[in-house]
């Protein structure tokens, strides 16, 4: 099997070819038709993600070089291990693999939420990924179909898609009896919250994006409303759109001015969800967090059960289509330099 791999923190992915894994026991051997690029790959490339005063979270000891990155896998069953039963998967099918592995024995994987496990085995982080013509998945529990659905689109339900699902989720809670949803950032993952907003919340989002390329991919994926959040003027203008403030705003980007104007966004009892990883700090007086009722929190992918929920409300039609660009693999490194450049609308998918 051949893979790009990182076996240098912020050089360039490598070539590497060796023998192709044979399963055993539960493991499924799936050859990758496509692996969405994602932003996060750019800080896993890095070996950090910034958290601003000259603080960084270090990936270099989870992801233990080499490894290859891609965690937005697509591909086509070519080998199932012994412990395999013949109606769980089936050489031949193709399928959407969630990546988000956990250890499955401690208390947080028994509940469900294996995403957040503290030993996680995640494919493309942990574990090699999808720039890879192949990839050992521990379990065919992992595997989704996709049936009706165009495959480069179903890789990206297994990171941005339920990323933005897992958020909307949460920012449902705080609409439900009325008011606005502010979706901050249109990149990759934000794009799919935006075109799947009025599906999960029932409410049509507000977007803000200060790169205006964006702009025409976030109404056409379902905006109501695009506005650009450095605007001196924006504050007051989404004010007075949304009779003092939004019920729910998604933070997408996640840097310190982004997370400033989500929470400014608010109304009272208004809830702020941060999704994005571009890094950085921010001050927040603390005295406004109770004078407006509000609620921070974060929101990390999604669990099997979102995934399930994700792909049946995918196949329902439901969801508006996502601006998806291919790329051989070969291709990979320059993928990751645009990406980081930020000159990439909607999602690349890298196909071996």
């Amino acid at each position: 099997m051949d893979s790009y791999r990182v076996t240098a923190f912020g050089a360039p992915l490598a070539l590497q070819s060796e023998p192709t894994p044979v399963p055993t026991g539960r493991q499924v051997l799936v050859r990758t038709t496509g692996c969405g690029v994602c932003h996060s790959d750019v800080h896993l490339h890095e070996g950090s993600f910034d958290l601003g005063g000259g603080k960084k979270v270090d990936m270099t000891r989870s992801l233990g070089l080499p490894r290859t990155m891609g965690h937005e896998i697509v591909g086509e069953v070519v080998g199932l291990g012994e412990g395999v039963d013949p109606g769980e998967a089936a050489v031949g099918q193709h399928r959407v693999v969630f990546p988000w592995i956990g250890c499955q024995q401690c208390p947080v994987c028994k509940s469900g939420d294996e995403h957040l496990c503290n030993q996680p085995r995640a494919l493309g982080i942990n574990c090699d990924g999808g720039y890879a013509s192949h990839v050992l998945v521990p379990d065919p529990k992992y595997l989704f179909a996709f049936d009706g659905l165009d495959e480069n689109l179903a890789a990206t339900y297994a990171c941005s898609g339920l990323t933005a699902y897992g958020a909307l989720k949460k920012a449902r809670e705080a609409v439900r009896n009325g008011g606005d949803l502010l979706i901050i950032g249109a990149g990759g993952v934000g794009l799919s919250g935006v075109r799947m907003a009025e599906a999960v919340t029932g409410v049509k989002p507000i977007v803000a994006d200060l790169d205006k390329s964006k702009w025409a991919a976030a109404r056409e994926a379902g905006a109501r409303e695009v506005i650009d959040p450095t605007d001196p003027e924006s504050g007051k203008a989404l004010y007075r759109m949304t009779n003092g403030g939004v019920a729910a705003a998604i933070d997408f980007v996640g840097a310190a001015a982004s997370f400033t104007f989500g929470f400014n966004a608010l109304r009272k009892s208004g809830r702020l969800v941060i999704v994005g990883l571009f890094g950085g700090s921010a001050s927040l007086p603390v005295p406004m967090i109770p004078l407006k009722n509000a609620t921070v929190m974060g929101s990390y992918v999604g669990n099997l059960d979102d995934m399930h929920e994700l792909m049946t409300l995918a196949r329902s039609g439901k969801v508006p289509g996502l601006p998806i660009a291919t790329r051989p693999l070969a291709d990979a490194n320059e993928v990751l330099s645009s990406l980081a450049a930020g000159k990439i609308v909607g999602r690349v998918v890298l196909r071996p």
